[in-house]
């Protein structure tokens, strides 16, 4: 989590929503680290969590990531949930929670839907505190 806080803490010098990911195989390794670049890209699909589980599966050359975790520093809205669950990962560990645009905590709960084909074991809360202070400091400074 240390890295994507890093990660999200870089893209928010650079203009973006200061989130970050890191996506890690079964082993240990990291297979991708990320940042959102929605605004850099001109995409509004360049959410981090997205680009680390496209850069893993383009690495690995195949589309379901079983063994892997991802790591992030916000609670994965409806789009990212839905490739999370796409991409069959083991285990989602998110740092802050994100009560108007979540959807695995809160919101439509992607995840306890019985349109989920994939239900990845959540970890919400690790690095909460560092991570909304992130949030709230880019925030205010667009006030």
């Amino acid at each position: 989590m240390a890295q994507a806080l890093d990660l999200a803490a870089a893209a928010g010098r650079a203009g973006e929503v200061p989130v970050g990911a890191v996506l890690v195989a079964g082993d240990g390794s990291v297979l991708a680290a990320t940042a959102n670049r929605v605004e850099t890209d001109h995409d509004p699909t360049a959410h981090a969590e997205l680009l680390a589980i496209r850069e893993a599966a383009r690495l690995r050359g195949e589309p379901r990531l079983p063994d892997c975790e991802l790591f992030v520093t916000l609670e994965p809205c409806a789009m990212c949930a839905a490739a999370i669950a796409f991409a069959r990962l083991k285990r989602v560990t998110f740092a802050a929670y994100d009560p108007k645009g979540g959807a695995v905590e809160h919101g439509p709960r992607f995840f306890a839907q019985p349109t989920c084909h994939h239900r990845p074991e959540v970890v919400g809360g690790v690095e909460e505190s560092r991570a909304a202070e992130l949030l709230r400091q880019f925030f205010q400074a667009l006030r």
